[in-house]
Parts: structure tokens; C-alpha cells; sequence
């Protein structure tokens, strides 16, 4: 590959990181704010809406490793060519800030949840 179609690679990457962040930011903001009238409209109310937030953030934290995890090989690539734009080098340069999505924002989500958790259930 060169590099005009490594650096399209990457983008494409980080835009799905951004479009997998959206639905379970979504729901995560939702449910914080909904929390007293999730948990009046009882238990099994509650125990979907956990299941909701459990299954959207898995997915979310799937597709956002995964594309992290190519950008990263899409960087490794850009830095083995032998000439390189300075916005090539920039990317490689980047590259091991994609750890934070692929471990950090999971962390940080399942933070969340079980602040969720804790009070739908409490």
C-alpha cells in the first residue's frame, strides 16, 4: 500500500472510534439522567436498561479496540515506508495514544456502569 492509501486507512479508523463512542456515550448520559423514573418503573425496567447499557458498551469497547488496534497496524505500516509526508510522521508519532481507546475508555466505561449499576439497584 502507499501512503496516500495507508493515511485513508487511518482516518477511517479513527472515525469509527468516534462513531462506536456515540451510542453508548448516548446512553450512558440517558440513563444518568433518567435514573429515578428507570427505577419507578420497576425491577424489570431496571434489569433491562442495565442490560441495554451492558451490551451497548461491550460492543462500543469492541469496535473501538479493534479499529484501534488497526490504526496502530496502519501506523507501523506508514512507518516502514521509506519516505514519509510530515503528516505520515505525525500518525506514527501519535500511534500509542490509540492505547487510551483500547484500554482507558473501556476503564472509564465500566466505571460508569457500575455507578449506574449501583443506583438503578439500590
Amino acid at each position: 500500500m502507499n501512503e496516500a492509501e495507508l493515511i485513508r486507512l487511518w482516518q477511517k479508523s479513527r472515525q469509527q472510534i468516534i462513531i462506536a463512542q456515540l451510542a453508548p456515550t448516548f446512553l450512558l448520559i440517558t440513563t444518568a439522567g433518567l435514573v429515578e423514573q428507570v427505577r419507578d418503573a420497576g425491577q424489570v425496567t431496571v434489569w433491562a436498561v442495565i442490560g441495554i447499557l451492558l451490551a451497548s458498551g461491550i460492543l462500543g469497547a469492541l469496535a473501538e479496540y479493534t479499529a484501534a488496534h488497526e490504526a496502530q497496524a496502519v501506523a507501523k505500516d506508514l512507518g516502514s515506508l521509506k519516505t514519509k509526508s510530515t503528516l505520515a510522521e505525525t500518525i506514527v508519532k501519535t500511534a500509542p495514544w490509540m492505547h487510551v481507546v483500547k484500554y482507558l475508555t473501556p476503564a472509564i466505561f465500566v466505571g460508569i456502569f457500575i455507578a449506574l449499576f449501583v443506583a438503578l439497584t439500590r
